[in-house]
């Protein structure tokens, strides 16, 4: 679960650390008060997007650290992927600590643990610790997509379909050879009496991956020698040959520098160093003979090499690439020719298509079978939750519209369809929905599938808005109901689910100077009645809005 999270000079928070609690928490506070910085901050850092518009006025750099709690359930699994990912643990192995730097030039930084990290690896790690239920999630929730990612992530069955629709794929795609190979005609013969010759050619020249970088530099050195030998022997003159070489005259400096050393300390270090340039002559010297020693001036090989030089140009000037493309080129021919001669054969073509549709078939119909089964439970969950959202006699079917022919996501369409009261015939729900009814089953739906979740910490932003009174203390009691078995972390403008949660942070703005600073305070029992009171009854509270304040927090 989510321990603590660190804000500097983030959006209107210039310096914030705040410690979270197991159980039901709500956000509260005015509107513009800074209440979804909070979760801003922890999106980033769980690999959204940055911006350096999130960075405090005045400032040049935002940070946002999380320590997050790693629940038993996940310290096995988890640690596996820190190892494997190459990332250490924390000292008592139960922590990661996640954290996002954001700079005024737009660029951002990543650490898990301390360690440099990717995007990609900051939301996998936060796609296991956090979920977050934005207010807008009913909108997502008319698309059939989003409809079926949904029944498919309640019911576990995400591994399945991601198994399905690699079938497919592999089914389309020996579904597009067979047809080439049954329209191509002589177009293919010729096309593979073509790869065959080139393979040929190419396998007899044999080209090796960086052959054509190294037999160009023996190639440079073997052409130069001579120059390159005279350049090394008029170096080695200079150096140590010569009667005033640098080599004496150095170290006739050296001991002049290091006996005067002697009378003033001040000129050591001159002299420790002049006596490391001489040691580093003495060593180029040597390096020279010993190279000079070895250089090889041979014709013969300057003549192969240039001869192996020009096969290797030819052929890259043939086959209209770079020279050191050609060993890419010959494993490229050999593939193509295996696939083209393996596409001629269309019977086994057509047994392999044959074969992949059963398999197809078989995976998508276990899918089918197990959508079922999934769509009438939640559907029948969902149903009876609504009775309690203002919405007595309404239901919620999901429905499975087989489709003509099987798709990358199974043989089925899946549709959400709602009657929003007893009687009425269950109907889309982009078509029925009103848009308080919408909010209430998106709700609905979110508490329900979190319920089956495994993801530790859940997070609800405004998804309450649009609902009110009675329905909005039942709304409280459902994400109630739902921290005792997940951290929840809800902001809420509705007194009814404010007076619900286990723990109350409120979140204000003040001015400092002509700057706009945002601060969240943790609220004891007394401070809740005022703050519930507020909510209820604006900026003016009285005696019965704290009396009915203290009446919604004593019947929780």
């Amino acid at each position: 679960m989510l321990q603590t999270i660190s804000l500097r000079d983030f959006v209107i928070v210039d310096q914030l650390e705040l410690d979270f609690s197991a159980g039901f928490t709500v956000l509260t506070g005015e509107t513009g008060a800074g209440k979804s910085i909070l979760l801003d901050a922890l999106s980033l850092v769980l690999g959204e997007r940055a911006d350096s518009s999130q960075i405090r006025e005045g400032s040049n750099r935002a940070e946002i650290s999380a320590l997050f709690r790693i629940d038993p359930e996940l310290l096995q699994p988890f640690g596996q992927w820190l190892d494997e990912q190459g990332f250490p643990t924390e000292d008592d192995g139960q922590s990661l600590l996640l954290k996002r730097t954001v700079e005024s030039n737009g660029r951002s930084r990543a650490f898990i643990n301390g360690s440099v990290a990717t995007l990609a690896q900051l939301r996998e790690a936060g796609d296991q610790l956090v979920d977050i239920h934005g207010q807008h999630a009913h909108q997502l929730l008319l698309k059939g997509g989003a409809q079926r990612e949904l029944l498919d992530r309640h019911a576990g069955l995400l591994p399945l379909a991601t198994e399905v629709a690699q079938s497919f794929r592999t089914l389309n795609e020996s579904r597009r050879r067979l047809e080439q190979a049954e329209n191509a005609g002589q177009d293919i013969e010729r096309e593979r009496e073509r790869l065959e010759w080139q393979l040929e050619e190419l396998t007899e020249l044999s080209p090796q991956e960086g052959e054509w970088l190294s037999i160009q530099s023996e190639h440079a050195r073997l052409a130069n020698g001579a120059k390159i030998i005279g350049g090394c022997q008029e170096a080695i003159e200079a150096l140590s040959d010569a009667d005033n070489s640098i080599e004496s005259s150095l170290s006739k400096v050296c001991g002049t520098i290091g006996a005067l050393a002697e009378h003033d300390p001040a000129l050591s270090n001159i002299s420790e160093t002049l006596e490391s340039a001489q040691i580093q002559l003495d060593e180029a010297i040597h390096s020279l003979n010993r190279y000079l020693q070895k250089v090889d001036l041979d014709p013969a090989r300057l003549a192969q090499v240039e001869e192996r030089m020009q096969a290797l140009h030819s052929a890259a000037r043939k086959y209209r690439t770079e020279a050191d493309g050609l060993p890419a080129l010959l494993q490229e021919t050999a593939e193509r020719l295996d696939a083209l001669t393996a596409s001629q054969n269309i019977e086994a073509l057509r047994e392999k298509v044959k074969q992949e549709e059963a398999a197809y078939l078989k995976l998508a119909k276990q899918l089918s079978q197990k959508r079922a089964g999934a769509a009438s439970h939640l559907g029948k969950l969902v149903t009876d939750a609504m009775q309690d959202l203002s919405m007595a006699g309404g239901r919620l079917e999901i429905a499975l519209t087989p489709l003509n022919e099987g798709g990358s996501h199974g043989l089925e369409q899946v549709e959400f369809l709602v009657a929003g009261h007893a009687g009425s015939t269950p109907r889309s729900l982009a078509k029925v929905a009103s848009g308080g009814e919408l909010a209430r089953i998106s709700l609905a739906i979110s508490v329900i599938t979190s319920k089956a979740s495994f993801t530790p910490t859940l997070i609800f932003d405004e998804v309450d808005a649009g609902i009110g009174g009675a329905v909005a203390e039942t709304v409280g009691k459902l994400l109630h109901q739902l921290g005792q078995s997940h951290q929840i972390l809800c902001v809420t403008h509705l007194p009814q689910v404010a007076a619900q949660g286990n723990h109350h942070l409120k979140v204000s703005k003040s001015q400092s100077g002509d700057k706009t600073i945002s601060q969240v305070q943790p609220l004891g029992r007394a401070e809740r009645v005022e703050e519930v009171a507020r909510m209820l009854g604006g900026a003016t509270i009285t005696d019965t809005t704290r009396r009915h304040a203290r009446e919604l927090l004593e019947h929780n």
